[in-house]
């Protein structure tokens, strides 16, 4: 990929990704699963406090985000929402570090280490109390419907740091 390739989509929007994925339904097998890793490497990107809000965006109104070792579910961009305030209010030193990902045009696999350390309630039926230092094996799997995700499972492997 060119640099010129990749500066444009380093200046879209979350409003602009959206708009690209809706011309892109009739599109190539190619250029739909590019549309996946790019819309969950938005996510990725906007996940943090200050830009939830556009995060939230690219998620279908009745999403789902499963946790299933841990054995909790949210469904709707405002419990998700929720879930990610309470995990940045109670969390820090967070680092994430992708490891591998690929697409399809309606599923993207994301491989990546979350380091971090527990300072508060962080986490529905987390298995490590307060003050303790994560590392966590992380594969997200994102189910992409209509240019959105519908669907986050993460499947999370919890290693003390």
């Amino acid at each position: 990929m060119s640099v010129s390739e990749v500066l444009p989509r380093a200046k879209e929007t979350v409003a602009e990704l959206l708009e690209r994925g809706r011309k892109l339904r009739n599109g190539s097998y190619q250029e739909r699963s590019q549309y996946a890793l790019d819309l969950v490497e938005m996510h990725l990107q906007e996940e943090n406090p200050v830009r939830i809000d556009e995060c939230i965006k690219l998620y279908t109104p009745d999403a789902i985000w499963e946790a299933p070792a841990r054995g909790v579910t949210y469904q709707g961009r405002e419990s998700i929402k929720k879930n990610y305030l309470r995990i940045f209010n109670h969390t820090a030193d967070f680092a994430f570090e992708p490891v591998d990902r690929y697409a399809t045009p309606d599923r993207v696999f994301v491989d990546a280490w979350a380091r971090f350390r527990i300072t508060g309630d962080a986490f529905d039926n987390g298995p490590f109390p307060v003050g303790t230092k994560v590392n966590m094996r992380l594969l997200h799997s994102f189910f992409i419907e209509d240019g959105m995700i519908s669907r986050e499972n993460g499947y999370e492997i919890w290693l003390r740091g």
